[in-house]
């Protein structure tokens, strides 16, 4: 009886994870098993995570810079004995804005430009792993380390609010309202710096180019806001609101949660609010696309 390792069992063919220079005939993991790891290997890099000490320095430090603010917010809380949350849910977001859009230009060219700068795709692919696969678990470990950057300071105030003895209900829903806004938040920042990152490898630049695309956007819409709010132009102050990510969630979970904006924000109910929801998904879907295409030029050439 043969083993699988034996040298008169024939390789499998045609199959391009066996590279040949070991045949096995055994099971292997297939391609859930190994997306599922990706994942987990990009999220924990987004955290320093089984990478050098120097790495783990910058996220784990904006990670406590993103907590220690409501930290302090409940502290007072609890001491002044407030009845209402100093900070809403739904504002806490852009009030860090910063400190979110320096992690993400930091991770997303950690986890996107290196691959395709120096190849490394290819050894990914050369497992049971569809190039599509691999381009969706990179955005899904990117959109999770964000969210988990965004949701840790939510469950501090929520924690704070409850020890507050605040209304539970009225806790409770604000968390999970502002808790589904930074999810489409982190899958918005993701997909963006992640697309900017594909299209410039290096990851210099890369950096660079998303702090501009998220920071410099946000700079311009909110002084063109507050010009149109004094002119008494509201519309127009809306409006603008589409064209930087932070504004654009700010504006959405205002027009489907009714929570109090940072920004010029869609009344409840009105049409321009769902401009706001088709620009979101084409945001998302349009980057997810235009990966897609990247990898398949940069796999191809």
């Amino acid at each position: 009886m043969s083993s699988p390792s034996d040298p008169r069992v024939a390789p499998p063919r045609g199959v391009i994870h066996d590279i040949g220079y070991r045949p096995y005939a055994g099971p292997r993991l297939g391609e859930g098993q190994v997306a599922f790891s990706l994942f987990l290997t990009g999220l924990r890099n987004c955290f320093g995570l089984g990478r050098s000490g120097k790495s783990k320095v910058l996220p784990l430090l904006l990670l406590v810079l993103m907590v220690l603010p409501a930290l302090i917010l409940v502290a007072v809380m609890v001491q002044l004995k407030m009845d209402q949350q100093l900070l809403p849910y739904a504002r806490y977001a852009m009030v860090t804005q910063l400190l979110v859009s320096v992690f993400v230009a930091a991770q997303a060219p950690a986890l996107i430009s290196r691959d395709l700068r120096f190849r490394t795709i290819t050894l990914y692919l050369a497992r049971p792993l569809r190039r599509s696969t691999y381009v969706l678990v990179r955005l899904a470990s990117l959109t999770a380390a964000v969210f988990i950057l965004l949701v840790a300071p939510l469950l501090v105030l929520l924690l704070g609010g409850l020890l507050a003895d605040l209304s539970v209900w009225g806790q409770v829903r604000g968390f999970l309202e502002a808790t589904a806004a930074v999810l489409v938040l982190a899958a918005v920042l993701a997909c963006l710096s992640a697309l900017v990152s594909a299209v410039t490898t290096k990851r210099g630049i890369a950096v660079a180019a998303v702090i501009v695309v998220l920071l410099v956007s946000y700079t311009v819409v909110s002084a063109i806001q507050g010009i149109s709010v004094d002119q008494g132009n509201d519309t127009l102050g809306q409006a603008v609101g589409l064209f930087s990510p932070f504004t654009l969630i700010d504006g959405l979970q205002h027009w489907v949660f009714n929570a109090p904006p940072s920004t010029p924000a869609p009344p409840e109910g009105t049409g321009i609010g769902v401009v706001f929801l088709i620009v979101t998904v084409l945001v998302l879907a349009g980057s997810v696309t235009a990966m897609l295409l990247r990898y398949r030029k940069a796999v191809s050439v």
